[in-house]
């Protein structure tokens, strides 16, 4: 069965939330995206949601979270990478964004991530030294 979306599922580990703290991320809108490569052989993809209390109370950040969740089960299967690790964090207009433009927002931030995962940093794009 070719073209089958790869297995989700959710972050609930805090050391899982500090290791993607660590890898690159991405503002768009009313949301951050954080994307990590877990560089193991499995195509699972995990995803977290958190949203501070600069959000609001715990109603609304309920909301952007739900908002948030909902979004990730319409884009990920199409645009997350098998084998890494996202974690969506709620900004201030997360709660009362219209939808298309909070999923505008993630769509934008996971391509702008995967093209810079794409991308081959300095070190590895230099010549070998001689050796002597």
């Amino acid at each position: 069965m070719t073209g089958a979306a790869p297995p989700i599922e959710r972050l609930k580990k805090r050391a899982d939330f500090l290791a993607a703290a660590r890898a690159p991320s991405c503002a768009r809108g009313a949301v951050v995206l954080q994307a990590r490569d877990r560089a193991d052989e499995t195509p699972l993809i995990r995803v977290g949601f958190t949203a501070t209390r600069k959000v609001g109370g715990a109603v609304v950040r309920n909301r952007a979270k739900r908002r948030m969740r909902e979004a990730a089960r319409v884009l990920l299967p199409q645009l997350a990478k098998p084998g890494h690790d996202y974690v969506l964090i709620a900004r201030g207009g997360a709660p009362t964004r219209p939808w298309l433009r909070l999923l505008d927002d993630v769509k934008s931030a996971l391509i702008s991530l995967a093209a810079e995962s794409d991308v081959p940093s300095r070190a590895d794009t230099r010549a070998p030294s001689p050796s002597a």
